[in-house]
C-alpha cells in the first residue's frame, strides 16, 4: 500500500509518532509543501492507496476523489473534516477516519496572540534584535470588554481566561441563550451590541453556510476605533475585503488573524503588509502534544484498516 503523508509544512510527522508498527506493510511518501494547483495535485496523489491529511489543508472534494482510482482510505486528523466530501467517498467506497482532538491549543494560542496584539510585543522584540529600545506603549486588559462569538469548547474557556483578567464579558451567537453566557460570567447580548461594546471582540464559531461571511461591512463598522478583531476559527467568517477596508481606513485598531479565506496566504496579499494586522500562519492547533495525537491515532487508523483488508 502506498501512503501520501500531505502538507507536512514542519516536516515531523514521522516524528510525532512510531510508524514502525506498519513497516513492512505500506510505503511512505512525505510532503512538505502545499499544492493549489488541482492538475498538479491529482498527478501527485494518483499513485497512492491511502492519503493523510492534516485537518483541511488539503479539501479532499468530489471532483477530486473522481480522479483518484487507486484511493481507498482518507486518514484525517481530528474527528471531523469539513474539507472531505466523505458522501463522495462513500459511493466510492472509500473509507474515511478520523482522530483524537482537543482545543487547549487552540485557546492558549488565542490568549497568546491577543497579548501579542495589545502589548505590541513583536513590534517591542523586533526593535530589540535590530538594536533599538523601547518603540511604543501597549494597553492593559483590567476593565476592558471581551465579546465573545461562540461559547463552545474553545469560546467558553477563551471567556473564562478573560474573566481572570478582569475583562467585562458579553457573548452573541446565533442560538445562545443568557444561561450558556452566564454560565461563563458572561452577558448575552444583541449581534450589534456585541460589536458596539467590544474591546476586543473574538470570534469561535464553526465555519457553515449560517456563519459564512457572518462579520461583514457592516458589522465592522460598529467597531470602536480603539478595538480589535481577533478570528483563530475559520477565515470565511469574516469578510476579508470587508475588513482589508476598515484596517487600511483606521477605521478599528487592528485585527489578530491566524485563519485567511485562502491558505497558505498569498505572497502579496494585503495583510502581509498592514501594520495593524498580528498575523500567525493558522498555527493555534500545532502544538506537540495535539500532533502526536493526530499521527498517533493515524498510525493506529491505517494498521486497523489494513487488519481488516
Amino acid at each position: 500500500m502506498k501512503i501520501a503523508i500531505l502538507d507536512d509544512y514542519q516536516s515531523v510527522a514521522l516524528e510525532m509518532a512510531d510508524w514502525t508498527d506498519l513497516k513492512g506493510r505500506v510505503e511512505i511518501t512525505v510532503f512538505n509543501d502545499h499544492l493549489s494547483d488541482f492538475e498538479a495535485l491529482v498527478r501527485r496523489l494518483e499513485p497512492f492507496d491511502v492519503i493523510c491529511v492534516m485537518r483541511e489543508r488539503t479539501p479532499i472534494r468530489r471532483e477530486l476523489i473522481a480522479r483518484l482510482p487507486k484511493l481507498k482510505l482518507v486518514a484525517s486528523t481530528a474527528p471531523g473534516n469539513a474539507a472531505i466530501d466523505v458522501n463522495a467517498a462513500e459511493e466510492r467506497g472509500i473509507k474515511v477516519v478520523g482522530t483524537g482532538y482537543r482545543s487547549t491549543p487552540t485557546i492558549e494560542m488565542t490568549w497568546a496572540l491577543i497579548l501579542a496584539s495589545v502589548r505590541n510585543i513583536v513590534t517591542e522584540s523586533n526593535s530589540v534584535r535590530s538594536g533599538g529600545w523601547q518603540v511604543g506603549v501597549g494597553e492593559e486588559l483590567e476593565g476592558k470588554t471581551l465579546g465573545v462569538m461562540g461559547l463552545g469548547r474553545v469560546g467558553g474557556a477563551v471567556a473564562r481566561i478573560g474573566a481572570a483578567f478582569g475583562m467585562k464579558l458579553i457573548a452573541w451567537s446565533q442560538n445562545m441563550t443568557a444561561q450558556a453566557a452566564e454560565a461563563v460570567g458572561a452577558k448575552l447580548v444583541s449581534k450589534d451590541a456585541l460589536f458596539e461594546q467590544s474591546d476586543l471582540l473574538t470570534i469561535h464559531l464553526v465555519l457553515s453556510d449560517r456563519t459564512r461571511g457572518l462579520v461583514g461591512a457592516r458589522e465592522l463598522s460598529l467597531m470602536k476605533p480603539t478595538a480589535r478583531l481577533i478570528n483563530t476559527s475559520r477565515g470565511p467568517i469574516v469578510d476579508e475585503s470587508a475588513l482589508i477596508d476598515v484596517l487600511k481606513r483606521r477605521k478599528i485598531a487592528g485585527a489578530v488573524l491566524d485563519v485567511f479565506e485562502q491558505e497558505p496566504l498569498p505572497a502579496s496579499h494585503p495583510f502581509r503588509g498592514l501594520n495593524n494586522v498580528l498575523a500567525t500562519p493558522h498555527v493555534a492547533y500545532v502544538a506537540k502534544d495535539l500532533y502526536r495525537t493526530f499521527y498517533g491515532d493515524t498510525v493506529k487508523n491505517i494498521g486497523d484498516w489494513l487488519d481488516t483488508r
